[in-house]
Parts: structure tokens; sequence; C-alpha cells
């Protein structure tokens, strides 16, 4: 059995959506300390709808592709549906990932999350 999924080799070696918004409408980042994994999540909002997303991470290749596959999983999204992204979701979209790196899928819900949040707070602050 392979240890990574076609799915996950798949988003690894052609991730989408890399890169910077500079006018994101919400940024989210995340690391883990352990293996030093560290994602960075940007958010285009326009009518509750997500409408652009792009990411950077630092990180192995669990950590890019499921950087890369939520960000495709919310992109088009209402922001109502994409607070309901879930690590699991993710993992599934991958085909899967190996238990002992299920932690990168959970960072791509974090940085998610903390974009969101930004998002919220930059919205009630105007």
């Amino acid at each position: 059995m392979a240890l990574y999924s076609e799915k996950v080799m798949d988003h690894f070696r052609n991730p989408r959506n890399v890169g910077v918004i500079e006018d994101a409408d919400g940024v989210g980042e995340v690391g883990n300390a352990k293996c030093g994994d560290i994602m960075k999540m940007y958010l285009k909002i326009d009518g509750d709808i997500i409408t652009d997303v792009k990411f950077e991470t630092f990180g192995c290749g669990s950590a890019i592709a499921s950087s890369s596959m939520a960000t495709e999983l919310i992109k088009g999204q209402p922001v109502s549906e994409a607070m309901k992204l879930t690590n699991k979701a993710v993992s599934e979209a991958l085909g899967g990932l190996p238990d002992y790196k299920m932690h990168c899928s959970v960072l791509a819900e974090e940085a998610i999350q903390k974009a969101l949040d930004d998002y919220e707070r930059r919205k009630t602050n105007v």
C-alpha cells in the first residue's frame, strides 16, 4: 500500500491557490512547534462568498497538500459553509492521510478558522 494517495501527491506536486492576497479580507496563521509546519491563509470575501483564497505553507508534503485541498474546498463557498470545514473533511477529500500526518489537516482547518475570525473582526470594526 502506498503511504500517500494519488490526490495527496497531486496536491503536493501541483498545489492550488498558492500565494498571497495583498488586500485580503481575512488572514490566519498557525503553526505546529513539534513538527515545524507553518500555514498562512488569505481570504477575499465579497457578499459573504469566499471569492478567492491563497495560502503559504512551510512544511512537509502533507501540510502542503492539506493547505491546497482546504482552499479548494472553501473557494466559492459562503462564509457559513467554510466555518464548518473540518480536518476530517480535508483528509477525506485527499483520500486519507497517515495517522501521524493528521495534524497537517488540523492545521489547515485552524488556519482557515483564524482567517475567518480575522474577517469577522475586521467586519465589525469597520
